[in-house]
């Protein structure tokens, strides 16, 4: 690798910036903690069902820790290169293999994350009013409620604009409100435990059927709710610290990609003023605490209140309980402007990695930067308009680029790129990071089994955040 001269001199491009154009340590923060989240978040209190309390948290510590340790790795391979872009640090490790290994990895991980967020606004803005006012049918000839002219909209009026940006730091603002929106899902999720009684209240029609196969009459209030009162009632409302089923060996990949954000890492750090490896992790390490509080208080509020019952989605199973709910359909706002929100942060290690392959060593030009953005945004929309179908091959694709990007790019790089003189082969960290690209490969392998084996079963479910 010493032999392999850079393409792209670190001096060059958005690494050395005017000082206006530096982002604050706070905004850094706000950044990668929309990195981060998604709505992922959405189907942790399933994860926590098919787990257990105690092997959840025990998990998400894990995962939590491991991203942490897979950033200090980019940073010290970064640190000791003096280059601050994936791309590059791939090419210094394995020449241009690495450099379009990563590159490629980066665009398909993050535009298949995008198509899968590109599809929340449909349900979470019509979805709402199925139950007060009809049909679908109905719906849907009114063009404002029509699910793919939001997703159109959305993209125009909010996520273009934003991700036209030029430097991340300046959706730092809009990085914050992300957040607040996020925290509005959070505290209502544990209000909502404290209002909705346990067993689930009896509706109208078979709404409750669906979370409930219990038998019972209405018997007793609570909190304005009629609650029913299967013979089964202690059974289904009891937590469970440790489970192990059908559905648990799903969850541990899924969880181990709750805390992607690594194709942030580097530009956030480009733009950081007075730039540090020490400073850098300091604002990964509180944004993965951050997202680790806010995970395991939304998994576990949320599972508190349905228990067994949860669904996949969590919002889906407020709906069955109560449709007219006011507070759930601001959540449901909240929430699409909080994933919309993320968007346009993560868009921006893919345009820079399609400039890495495409225009590399070629001088800003807005019509280009423009372009790229636009192409990306029309990809995408029509991804989520015509292309439903095709969930399962964004799949394939997530389960592929999430451990190359997370366990083994950053442990690989590592290897190659510190020195022997520094660590020898055998030295302790690089044996860490050879066992850490293994737990990735691991991963790997777990996440295309069970996949393969959703498409031969034909058991996959279309529905989920989880």
């Amino acid at each position: 690798p010493s032999s392999i001269k850079d393409p792209v001199p670190p001096c060059q491009g958005f690494l050395f910036l005017p000082p206006f154009w530096k982002t604050s340590f706070g905004m850094s923060i706000f950044n990668l903690s929309n990195a981060i989240m998604g709505s992922g978040i959405l189907g942790l209190a399933y994860a926590m069902a098919n787990t257990g309390i105690l092997l959840f948290l025990f998990l998400l510590t894990t995962v939590a820790l491991l991203s942490s340790y897979s950033i200090h790795l980019l940073l010290k391979s970064s640190g000791i290169v003096g280059i601050r872009a994936y791309e590059q640090l791939g090419y210094r490790a394995f020449g241009t293999p690495g450099k379009l290994a990563a590159a490629i990895a980066i665009t398909l991980q993050n535009i298949g994350g995008r198509w899968g967020m590109g599809r929340t606004p449909a349900p979470y803005s019509t979805e709402p009013q199925l139950a007060p006012w009809g049909t679908h049918r109905r719906l849907t000839q009114d063009w404002y409620l029509n699910g793919n002219y939001l997703v159109i909209l959305i993209s125009l009026t909010i996520i273009l604009p934003l991700a036209l940006m030029k430097q991340l730091g300046y959706l730092g603002y809009a990085s914050g409100f992300s957040l607040s929106c996020m925290v509005f899902f959070l505290i209502s999720v544990i209000y909502k435990k404290f209002q909705i009684p346990c067993p689930l209240p009896e509706q109208d029609g078979n709404s409750t059927s669906n979370l409930s196969d219990a038998q019972g009459s209405t018997s007793d209030y609570q909190n304005g709710y009629p609650v029913l009162q299967p013979a089964a009632a202690g059974a289904a409302c009891s937590a469970s610290l440790f489970t192990l089923n059908s559905q648990t060996a799903y969850t541990i990949p899924i969880m181990a990609f709750a805390f992607v954000c690594h194709p942030e890492v580097l530009p956030i750090y480009t733009e950081l003023k007075d730039p540090s490896k020490k400073k850098m992790q300091g604002i990964s390490n509180i944004s993965i605490a951050v997202m680790y509080v806010m995970y395991f208080l939304a998994a576990l509020f949320g599972y508190l209140t349905f228990y067994g019952r949860v669904e996949s989605e969590l919002l889906h199973t407020y709906s069955y309980v109560d449709p007219f709910d006011v507070l759930i359909l601001c959540v449901r706002v909240a929430v699409l402007i909080a994933v919309t929100l993320t968007v346009p942060i993560v868009l921006f290690p893919v345009r820079r990695a399609i400039q890495q392959m495409l225009f590399q060593g070629k001088d800003f030009s807005w019509v280009r930067h423009v372009a790229i953005a636009v192409v990306l945004l029309i990809t995408i929309n029509l991804l989520v308009i015509f292309a439903p179908s095709i969930l399962g091959i964004f799949g394939l694709i997530g389960a592929t680029s999430a451990p190359c990007l997370i366990f083994i790019f950053p442990a690989i790089f590592y290897i190659r790129i510190v020195p022997k003189d520094k660590e020898p082969p055998k030295s302790t960290p690089k044996i860490l990071a050879a066992g850490f690209a293994g737990l990735g490969v691991l991963f790997m392998v777990m996440s295309l089994s069970f996949i393969i084996s959703d498409w031969a079963t034909g058991s996959a479910k279309s529905g989920g955040s989880h």
